[in-house]
């Protein structure tokens, strides 16, 4: 039977369920990674499993979000996860070594292994061929575990690439492109497989680049085949023994299928405040920027900086546009230095900053107020920046540069000549020895806690009947920023559930948890794609810990979902989408939870209106976890039975 190559890898690795689209399937995991901001309760949920050694063929610990160490919780928290890690037989990526996925990519990654990683850009590694997929932190630590990840069947849309980018033009274009056209919503429950004669035109840095930001199309993953370009890189990172060949059959069959023709592409730009507002970047010539970022697990390769640096060299930032560079990893840093690139960014006015993630979620680097930021990441929410009133604009490396040189938007038709997209050298520099690999016994390790790591809570399993007043209502496109927001103040207490829970929407109604620890047990009401963006699974937590038994929505994003499950979280969906407008603050819902059935409809009783439609898409399994009260108590009881 012919197969596609994302029906190849889930073949390969199939431990239930049936490849129908929309079935659920368990997924035997190789490899899981974490960061900073997310681990440190993933380790202590996957402690609480009370499993010696972590059960993957290879598992990271990446320090990349929270570094900037002001007060103790931070250095804490990465004290932490250096002994938790050498204790249970995780790799560790001390602070400064660089992005997960970067440091993913050149390490790691493997042609046709599963990964799941408790960030939302896990699917960056589908640039090297892996079946990559971001999850919360409690998944990340069931597979750890040696659980099998579940997921439903996803459908898989061939994304056909002809010609190759010329011009101006780059891989950031191709991924803002495909959002223009099938919005942040555009891929919920698909994998984008890309193929066609454009595939081989691509470097693994820039096809990573596409996958890495399929995530803002709320995909389960994206995947370029495993080629001789594939193949290349891997010699450069002295790992082609890693290489295997992968690709689809050639009479392979599709769910939907997109064809991009790479010559036809511009640059371009997504506006505030979504990565979907896309436009070409001519349309805003003339818009003054006061500030430029460039990096983020986007866009930090060697290839990136070194193209930003070519553009600048001999030349200086406009002076009113603050401009910073983060290179992706030390990798990244010690080839640009061993090229002499380094210097033309110094001698350009460039901020040079820590290989981490930084401004991209809002880790220093904000905008001045209202001020026009012009960055090569990933996401654009409002606020997510640090600066609530900032316009965020997300654009390639070149766009970038060239906003900084003349300090707003100009029409890319009068750049002139382009810097050449530059190979990898036949030999990259190794950082390995900066990774700290764990003793082969671990029994003897201490691992140290801070007092800002707080131990887990135990929920409550759901009652028969959920009564609770609506305390927020939302609208469409809700992200997890909105959710639980980020910044140094906030992810510094991701180890803190009561702590960080004093933040939950704290930038959308700073009521909200006052209202919500008055009522108790509350329902949230929202509209479409509610919890779209990273994975933070504090997003479902801390208003678990709140009260929070059901969210009512119009449609959810899938991480988000999943999240919701893990925490004991009753996901339900309106069948009539116009009752969105009869359900109001302060308002009680009655939900019957024990007439509940997996994937079925139910009345709720909505004090003042009566009945509503409600719907959900939950498999027996999950309804299962909400009944028990989440997760950890699902696992719990049955490792009793």
């Amino acid at each position: 039977m012919s197969m596609n190559l994302t029906q190849k890898i889930i073949a390969a690795h199939l431990v239930s369920g049936e490849m129908a689209p929309g079935a659920e399937i368990g997924l035997r995991i190789d490899q899981t990674l974490t960061q900073d901001a997310t681990g440190t309760m993933a380790y202590l949920q996957f402690e609480a499993m009370g499993v010696d050694r972590v059960r993957t063929d290879l598992s990271v610990s990446y320090v990349d979000h929270n570094t900037l160490q002001m007060g103790f919780r931070n250095p804490d928290d990465h004290r932490f996860l250096r002994t938790v890690a050498a204790k249970h037989g995780v790799i560790f990526s001390p602070p400064g070594t660089g992005i997960c996925h970067q440091l993913h990519l050149e390490n790691f990654a493997l042609p046709g292994a599963t990964l799941v990683g408790s960030d939302s850009h896990t699917p960056t590694a589908g640039g090297i061929g892996s079946l990559a997929m971001g999850a919360g932190g409690l998944s990340v630590a069931l597979a750890m575990a040696g659980e099998p990840y579940f997921i439903s069947m996803p459908r898989v849309v061939k994304v056909r690439l002809e010609g190759r980018l010329t011009g101006w033009a780059s891989a950031k274009d191709v991924i803002l492109h495909l959002l223009g056209l099938l919005t942040v919503k555009g891929g919920v429950g698909k994998v984008f497989e890309f193929a066609g004669p454009g595939v081989a035109t691509l470097s693994v840095p820039e096809r990573a680049v596409i996958t890495n930001m399929g995530a803002e199309l709320g995909a389960t993953a994206s995947l370029f085949p495993s080629d001789e370009r594939t193949r290349a890189f891997l010699a450069s990172m002295g790992r082609e023994g890693d290489w295997k060949e992968l690709c689809a059959d050639a009479d392979a069959a599709y769910d939907d299928e997109i064809v991009i023709d790479l010559s036809a592409l511009v640059p371009l730009v997504a506006q505030p405040h979504m990565p979907d507002r896309v436009v070409p970047v001519a349309e805003l010539a003339g818009l003054s920027v006061d500030q430029v970022a460039i990096g983020s697990c986007t866009n930090s390769s060697y290839a990136d900086m070194r193209m930003v640096a070519e553009v600048l060299r001999d030349k200086l930032v406009h002076v009113g546009t603050d401009t910073m560079v983060s290179p992706g990893s030390k990798q990244v840093l010690k080839m640009l230095a061993a090229e002499g690139l380094v210097e033309p960014l110094l001698d350009a006015g460039v901020r040079i900053l820590e290989c981490s993630c930084g401004p991209c979620i809002g880790m220093g680097g904000s905008p001045v107020s209202g001020g026009v930021s012009v960055r090569t990441f990933n996401r654009n929410f409002e606020g997510r920046s640090g600066t609530k009133d900032a316009k965020v604009y997300l654009v390639s490396p070149l766009t970038a540069a060239m906003a900084a040189l003349h300090g707003q938007f100009t029409d890319p038709a009068t750049w002139g000549t382009p810097p050449a997209q530059p190979e990898l050298p036949a030999k990259a520099p190794s950082i390995r020895h900066l990774f700290v690999f764990p003793p082969a016994d671990g029994s003897g390790v201490e691992v140290l806690r801070g007092p800002n790591i707080v131990a887990l809570e135990q929920f409550t399993p759901m009652d028969d009947t959920v009564a609770a007043p609506v305390v927020i209502k939302l609208g469409d496109d809700i992200t997890t920023d909105h959710i639980m927001p980020a910044g140094a103040e906030i992810t510094s207490l991701r180890s803190n559930v009561p702590a960080i829970a004093q933040h939950v929407f704290g930038r959308v109604d700073a009521d909200f948890v006052a209202r919500a620890r008055a009522a108790g047990t509350g329902v949230i009401v929202a509209g479409d794609n509610y919890g779209q963006g990273s994975s933070r699974e504090h997003a479902a937590l801390a208003p678990r810990h709140l009260g929070i038994r059901a969210v009512i929505v119009r449609s959810l994003a899938r991480i988000h979902r999943a999240n919701l499950v893990n925490f004991g979280i009753l996901p339900l969906i309106l069948c009539d989408r116009a009752d969105y407008d009869r359900l109001t603050v302060g308002g009680t819902v009655t939900i019957p939870a024990s007439s509940i059935i997996a994937g079925g409809e139910v009345d709720v009783q909505v004090e003042g209106v009566g009945a509503i439609r409600v719907r959900n898409d939950l498999t027996q399994k999950e309804l299962d976890i909400i009944r028990a009260g989440g997760l950890l108590n699902h696992v719990r009881l049955s490792r009793k039975q």
